[in-house]
């Protein structure tokens, strides 16, 4: 077997929704939001599947969503990309970011990988035979410093991975971040596979700018954005590629052996989506922040450490001065364990989280644990009622 992947345990994903689903927990660990996504996005869908063509639609994807891609990304980012050269439709982002890496890293390059990190990343590059060099970010801004970039990149560096907005620490890279990675890419001519799924997903009048937009980075950029999280539809996995014609034109030669195509039903929703007036994008927003604050505020009336929320579906709570007062989530040093944490709280108080330290490969952080806010207020009500039987006794 492939030790790649056979020596790999059960994704901490997984673990906690098998745990919520066996205890009859309320599920705050996986990111996916409780609606059924917009309505007139699925009901093209429903519409495309049932008269449209249902045979392989092209391996680069529709033309229709092609374009529509190109057009969304020009009005919302102020890119300018060739739909016929620089636009790919993946399964989904994983696939996207697996046929990027597989296509990109060669056996010996060295890959610059950001902790905490999306797990897929690294059993990826080492199938790919690329050898990781961690940067460890640190609470609470999760910056990116010149120094530690500096220990990282090599003349042996070939590809840098960059997930912005960042899950899971719902963080989101400054201009100055950007623009300090971006002179490395180019002083050690490295390619940036950028992880953008959250681009739309922010907050408080943020918005997102993509790396490929900054100066020296249009050829030497592989974007990658998700219609699963633009339309709170995780399960359709669909996923885009946007790269200069030679680096797209590898990513797809590794896409045809892994995919090849994606459901063409889905395509033509996701090609009528991203014509969505902003207005889609505000209320989906507002939406989500509500959700947000609704959480916060209610974790930090009980006592809770709470960190800022700048993007995603996910806020982060501290335990290190918590779980030592309640006497549990421990690790064997007396210290606060976020796997300790996590699992005692879904066993003993009926709540799923993820614990941080799951995306961390070598410099872990064991005090933070994720909550996922994409739910129904009855829902997040519920959560934090039962968390309040945990805080109960507990001197703040």
């Amino acid at each position: 077997m492939n030790p790649v992947f056979a020596d790999l345990p059960n994704t901490v994903f997984d673990v906690m929704s098998v745990l919520a689903r066996e205890l009859g927990a309320i599920n705050l660990g996986q990111g996916f939001p409780d609606d059924p996504g917009p309505a007139d996005v699925r009901e093209k869908a429903a519409e495309a599947l049932r008269d449209g063509y249902n045979q392989y639609p092209p391996m680069m994807g529709l033309p229709v969503l092609r374009r529509a891609i190109a057009a969304h990304y020009g009005r919302h980012q102020g890119l300018d990309l060739d739909p016929d050269t620089e636009v790919m439709v993946t399964s989904g982002a994983t696939e996207a970011l697996a046929a990027s890496l597989l296509a990109l890293v060669s056996p010996g390059d060295e890959v610059v990988l950001f902790e905490p990190m999306y797990d897929a990343y690294l059993p990826i590059i080492r199938q790919a035979g690329g050898i990781p060099r961690f940067v460890t970010l640190r609470p609470p801004h999760f910056r990116l410093d010149e120094a530690a970039l500096a220990q990282a990149f090599t003349e042996r560096t070939r590809v840098v991975v960059l997930n912005n907005p960042l899950n899971p620490t719902a963080t989101m890279f400054r201009d100055d971040d950007l623009a300090l990675l971006a002179r490395f890419c180019q002083r050690f001519d490295v390619t940036a596979i950028c992880d953008e799924v959250w681009e739309h997903v922010t907050f408080d009048g943020r918005l997102h700018r993509p790396l490929i937009g900054f100066e020296g980075m249009r050829d030497r950029t592989v974007k990658i954005g998700s219609a699963g999280k633009i339309f709170s539809l995780t399960g359709w996995k669909v996923g885009f590629v946007m790269a200069s014609p030679p680096l797209l034109k590898a990513v797809s030669k590794a896409h045809q052996f892994l995919t090849f195509t994606t459901p063409p039903n889905l395509q033509e929703a996701v090609a009528y989506g991203l014509a969505k007036d902003e207005a889609y994008f505000l209320d989906m927003r507002s939406r989500f922040a509500s959700s947000r604050d609704r959480l916060s505020a209610g974790l930090t009336e009980l006592g809770f450490s709470v960190l800022p929320s700048q993007a995603t579906y996910f806020l982060t709570i501290d335990i290190g001065a918590l779980a030592p007062s309640l006497g549990f989530g421990l690790g064997r040093d007396g210290e606060a364990d976020d796997v300790a944490f996590c699992q005692a709280l879904v066993r003993e108080h009926g709540v799923a989280a993820i614990p941080i330290s799951a995306f961390y490969a070598e410099g872990a952080v064991r005090t933070l644990v994720r909550l996922c806010f994409a739910k129904q207020d009855a829902t997040l009500d519920a959560a934090l009622d039962r968390l309040s039987g945990l805080m109960r006794g507990h001197t703040r």
